[in-house]
């Protein structure tokens, strides 16, 4: 693992850090606290400066909370490919995952009248390729390690018609809950698509990876679409995952967290 790197003299000048820096665990290793601000390198400018202007304006709400981003000294967003946040009080909670999904809700209506951002049509990583590979904009083709699961799911992918709007790509550990506070949304990775897709991401990555039971996904069947939602998300995890890290990424292990959540998708959207 790359050691992760540590903000610089500049970044802390630049959000005039008082306080000494904090390595936090999870995410991917390169978040940092100092005092009541986060600081993490910068994936992508464009997209940094986006969500920031937007979380910026976003008004209070009583369904949930946000990290406001911070600005510098100079009144940017972005300090030497850094950028910050405000510490939010809470903590994630893997069983609460219908409390996720609300808050998902919420904060996707609260957001619904964003435009489009420009950035999403360069933006090149993982993320966004098993995006475009999810909902037919590049092809779907991975390795044949994977077909167990890519078959099925190809094979009962169907067209949607549902209109798209901002949303929250990666719900379930990036909401926080605290005692008497309405939960926190965090580290917002931006996509262009339907909510209950992003919904469908959390629900598909609970039964994968947090042991939530077919229950979770039954519940929810009322959203629209949302077989098929359940299709497009867990191509979208797999596509990333093999665009991550390659074919070798097919291990036994990984095959069956996928395979469950495969087979109850298939069944829903079948229905």
């Amino acid at each position: 693992m790359d050691t992760p790197s540590t903000p610089s003299a500049a970044v802390i000048e630049g959000f005039a850090i008082t306080d000494e820096p904090v390595l936090l665990g999870g995410g991917r290793g390169g978040t940092w606290r100092a005092g009541g601000v986060i600081l993490k390198p910068v994936d992508f400018a464009a997209e940094t400066n986006w969500r920031a202007d937007v979380l910026d304006v976003l008004p209070a709400s009583e369904h949930f909370r946000i990290a406001r981003s911070v600005r510098t000294v100079d009144g940017m967003w972005i300090a030497d490919g850094w950028e910050a946040s405000q510490v939010v009080d809470g903590a994630t909670d893997v069983s609460r995952q219908d409390d996720v999904l609300r808050a998902g809700i919420e904060f996707h209506r609260a957001i619904a009248s964003v435009p489009r951002p420009d950035f999403l049509d360069t933006r090149q990583d993982p993320w966004s390729t098993g995006d475009r590979v999810a909902w037919e904009e590049i092809p779907f083709r991975l390795a044949p390690a994977a077909d167990p699961l890519t078959k099925p799911l190809s094979q009962t992918l169907r067209p949607v018609d549902l209109p798209s709007q901002a949303v929250h790509g990666d719900l379930p550990g990036n909401v926080l809950f605290a005692p008497g506070l309405p939960p926190a949304i965090i580290d917002w990775p931006v996509y262009w698509r339907p909510p209950t897709w992003a919904l469908a991401i959390a629900v598909v990555d609970a039964l994968c990876w947090y042991d939530a039971t077919p229950g979770l996904a039954e519940r929810w069947a009322h959203l629209p679409a949302w077989g098929q939602m359940l299709i497009r998300a867990l191509i979208y995890r797999i596509a990333t995952d093999e665009a991550a890290s390659g074919p070798s990424c097919w291990t036994t292990s990984r095959l069956n967290a996928y395979q469950p959540a495969v087979d109850l998708a298939v069944t829903i959207a079948d229905q």
